[in-house]
């Protein structure tokens, strides 16, 4: 019973911090505008990212799907923790590395519902 309320857990955390970012991405947000094309894929990756963000969250709820959205979402978080370390820097716009720290926990996250639900990985499966 305590592995279904930590799984579930594990997913709102993960869906609250990619869905809260979305206004931003979708709105145009000087500071989404500002690290993307720092980025140079701006405004294809700001808004692509968050379609798949987007997508990931609403999968991490449908048991088919949970492992496949928990994977996307922790490959998203992974490209977002490289652009911090290698070309944004931890702190973007005095931000005192709030991003950074949300990308690190959405990724560990989706990091342990990748583990706990191995078992729902169809090609694996004889």
């Amino acid at each position: 019973m305590k592995t279904i309320y930590i799984n579930r857990i594990l997913k709102i955390i993960v869906a609250i911090i990619l869905l809260q970012t979305l206004f931003f991405k979708f709105t145009a947000n000087p500071e989404s505008v500002y690290i993307f094309t720092k980025l140079g894929i701006e405004p294809y990756g700001r808004i692509g990212s968050g379609i798949v963000e987007l997508i990931a969250s609403i999968l991490l709820f449908v048991d088919k799907t949970r492992f496949y959205a928990a994977f996307t979402a922790m490959g998203t978080m992974l490209v977002a923790i490289l652009s911090h370390l290698f070309v944004l820097g931890i702190e973007v716009n005095d931000d005192k590395g709030t991003l950074f720290i949300l990308a690190l926990i959405t990724f560990f996250c989706s990091l342990l519902l990748m583990i706990r639900y191995k078992d729902d990985i169809n090609f694996l499966k004889r």
